[in-house]
């Protein structure tokens, strides 16, 4: 099996397509509009000239499946913890959170799910280690690690309105 290949082409007054051939010799293309929506095609293998599946998406749509295939809680950037038993989160406190404006340590996170919130994400800012008087603002993202239950109930903590 060969490594993966990308291809781009410019498509006038349409935008871009993009090839993708996987190891497997697979191939799969992407169109990017213009317009903001997405093609995204699949080739037979016994015949690579073949379309087998052919999807328009909208943006959102689009957005959604990035996400799917790269969950923000599995991006590189973030330690990789599944072999210890932990996982790492990021969990957005929104504008309308019981939690907007209050102190971290009101939180009682740690004492009640033990979950560590080793940063929180603000604009294009990262607060690494915040301490309990830290005031939570509407759109910081909170960098969780912990169990998996712990970080459900974390979530849930967070998502109170």
């Amino acid at each position: 099996m060969g490594a993966p290949r990308l291809s781009s082409t410019p498509l006038p007054g349409i935008g871009v397509r993009y090839d993708l051939t996987t190891r497997e010799n697979r191939r799969l293309s992407v169109v990017a509009h213009r317009d903001g929506h997405r093609t995204i095609s699949a080739y037979r293998r016994d015949d690579p000239d073949a379309c087998a599946l052919s999807a328009r998406l909208t943006a959102e749509e689009a957005a959604t499946l990035i996400d799917a295939l790269m969950p923000a809680h599995h991006t590189p950037n973030l330690l990789s913890t599944t072999d210890l038993g932990l996982v790492a989160e990021r969990i957005e406190v929104s504008a309308t959170s019981h939690w907007n404006g209050r102190l971290l340590g009101e939180t009682r996170m740690r004492t009640e799910t033990g979950v560590s919130i080793v940063a929180v994400l603000r604009r294009a800012e990262a607060i690494p280690s915040p301490a309990p008087d830290f005031r939570l603002a509407g759109g910081d993202t909170l960098i969780l690690i912990g169990t998996r239950e712990g970080v459900e109930a974390a979530a849930a903590i967070l998502g109170r309105e």
